[in-house]
């Protein structure tokens, strides 16, 4: 059952932080969802393991998103049909020519015929307390980083950085972290009331916040240590984060 959210104003200080605009809701106060634009349950093609099926499934697929027939492509490209045929059901290995001559047909770089042969996807599996302690703004704080795992250049285009921040009795505030990107944080432990721009948020175990990153943000007061929050930090991979 949809819980729901209350849309009072909260006040600007340590008790409270100035509300941001709220999911509207029904008659019945439970909280409408927009539909996602993208349906994490759906299942993509697999890899293929035979190299002539995977260039065949490729030059099928542009074919058939540029709308034309076999028979376009064999006049576009000087290549008979019977031999499509044969390129496209994986049947026969295409030579580098033939390739390249499918290529500017069908308007994509060579390369993209072998994707569903190479394509790989990173995963990265950190055990409990085995996490990278890395430097990062704030460390001079007292702030222990704990690096969860990394993934460089991926098909998505964005760099997503995961940390388990600690902070103790040793720890001085430190509101002024300001970087690129989108910030997701997620109290497990403690108490905090942290600076956004000019919004205060106390925070408790269970609470998150996600916010743009690019405006000023960081503990402003350490109400209850130690303390531990996750914050996951995503931005573009042609940033420096």
């Amino acid at each position: 059952m949809a819980t729901k959210i209350s849309d009072t104003k909260a006040g600007a200080g340590p008790a409270g932080a100035k509300a941001k605009p709220l999911p509207k809701l029904s008659a019945d106060g439970k909280t409408i969802r927009a539909p996602l634009t993208q349906n994490p349950h759906a299942i993509r093609d697999t890899r293929e393991k035979v190299l002539e099926v995977a260039i065949g499934r490729e030059v099928r697929a542009f074919r058939k998103k540029l709308g034309i027939t076999v028979a376009d492509l064999a006049v576009a490209t000087d290549i008979s049909l019977g031999m499509l045929s044969k390129i496209e059901n994986g049947i026969t290995s295409p030579s580098l020519t033939t390739l390249q001559a499918l290529s500017r047909a069908l308007g994509v770089p060579v390369t993209a015929f072998f994707r569903r042969f190479e394509e790989e996807r990173s995963a990265v599996f950190v055990k409990a307390g085995e996490g990278l302690d890395v430097d990062r703004r704030g460390t001079r704080a007292g702030h222990q980083y704990n690096l969860l795992g990394h993934i460089g250049s991926n098909t998505s285009g964005v760099v997503v950085e995961p940390y388990l921040i600690t902070l103790t009795e040793d720890s001085d505030v430190f509101p002024t972290f300001q970087h690129e990107g989108m910030e997701f944080l997620y109290m497990l432990e403690g108490e905090v009331v942290y600076r956004h721009g000019n919004n205060l948020y106390p925070m408790k175990p269970g609470d998150s916040l996600f916010f743009d990153a690019d405006a000023p943000h960081g503990p402003e007061v350490l109400t209850q240590l130690p303390m531990r929050y996750l914050s996951i930090i995503c931005y573009p991979q042609n940033s420096a984060g």
